[in-house]
């Protein structure tokens, strides 16, 4: 399971909002190499189902993504931080073993 915390939901509305993007676009995630840790995430909005997909919807968002990111993200919290000192968007990732300090890749 993924899951979406109310922060990330309220600025994904909005940007869904400001976007004028439909009903039918969802947030897709995955995982590719790179980064100075190895792996890095990667989040958009998308409207295409692809074959593999594995499909989630929590606190009303429906978040999909490919059956081998999955695999790194399963359990994975997608949160939001504004404000100063925010991070914008981030993962609460349970399997990252360690994270860079800019917090925009892992390893597991």
């Amino acid at each position: 399971m993924l899951y979406v915390a109310e922060s990330a939901k309220e600025k994904i509305s909005e940007l869904r909002s400001a976007e004028s993007l439909g009903e039918d676009y969802f947030i897709r995630v995955s995982v590719t190499s790179g980064g100075c840790s190895g792996l890095t995430y990667n989040m958009d909005f998308d409207n295409e189902s692809k074959k593999d997909d594995q499909v989630f919807e929590d606190n009303g968002v429906k978040v999909v993504t490919d059956l081998r990111s999955f695999l790194y993200l399963c359990n994975t919290t997608l949160e939001f931080s504004g404000g100063l000192n925010g991070k914008g968007f981030y993962f609460n990732n349970p399997n990252a073993a360690r994270t860079c300090g800019c917090g925009e890749s892992f390893a597991v």
